[in-house]
């Protein structure tokens, strides 16, 4: 609890520095020194926990008794709610770009591989957090079955939702997309995701914030690099919200 709190207190603190910070962010000398500063933090948090350290795993009776949704709160189309409706039935994630072997795989397919379970802590940049159990294929099986090309630097997130007219995306490099804790979850705390939460499928990289766990999970691709996707920032919020790229917590 202690340590939730603290985090509470950090994401109040960062907002209130927020205003006083966007002018000064907005200047190219200060771009450059935060972007040195998000490379010294992914480098030193590396350090310290380990390229392979777990985030904090719980048990089933920490669950916390809601879980709230954040962003999109659904895909706003025809096709998803008629798919929502029939529980996905139709609903095909890709595996592309620089691959031996492209996959196309439907949720059953995704429920027959190997599943990894963990009840983990969700902490959003806002400042809330909340544990939850989550169930899905590790992205590593998915990645060997595609045999993922040398070349690849990047994994990138695509998604159906869209925020202010935007679709939404993230990315991750390969340390983390093989990271034993990043997972495709299908199911929260036993049941299909909800509708709020991501459904069908979603994200869960444990040792990020909350922005980088893509929901509505449409397309998974490998890159040599990000500079052609989006603003070339690596994702949704920091290629408008100026949000870090790496958010390792």
């Amino acid at each position: 609890m202690a340590e939730i709190k603290r985090r509470h207190l950090l994401a109040g603190l960062a907002a209130l520095g927020a205003g006083a910070c966007s002018r000064i962010g907005e200047s190219e000398t200060a771009t450059s020194l935060f972007d040195t500063a998000e490379s010294w933090h992914r480098a030193a948090h590396r350090a310290l926990a380990g390229r392979e350290a777990l985030a904090p795993e719980f048990d089933r009776s920490e669950i916390s008794p809601s879980f709230r949704g954040n962003g999109s709160l659904t895909v706003d189309t025809e096709e998803y709610r008629e798919q929502l409706a029939k529980g996905f039935p139709d609903w095909r994630l890709t595996v592309t770009g620089l691959v031996a072997n492209p996959l196309v795989l439907s949720l059953e397919t995704l429920r027959a591989m190997p599943q990894r379970v963990q009840v983990t802590r969700h902490d959003c940049v806002e400042g809330w957090s909340a544990i939850g159990e989550w169930t899905g294929p590790q992205l590593s099986t998915l990645l060997d079955a595609a045999r993922v090309l040398p070349e690849a630097n990047f994994i990138v997130f695509r998604c159906a939702d869209t925020l202010y007219g935007r679709r939404y995306y993230e990315s991750v490099d390969m340390v983390d997309a093989y990271h034993p804790q990043t997972i495709v979850a299908h199911q929260l705390n036993g049941e299909d995701i909800p509708e709020k939460n991501g459904a069908p499928l979603r994200m869960r990289i444990e040792r990020q914030l909350g922005y980088k766990h893509a929901k509505y999970l449409t397309g998974i691709e490998a890159v040599a690099s990000l500079d052609s996707i989006g603003e070339g920032k690596g994702g949704f919020w920091e290629d408008i919200g100026d949000y870090q790229w790496y958010a390792g917590i």
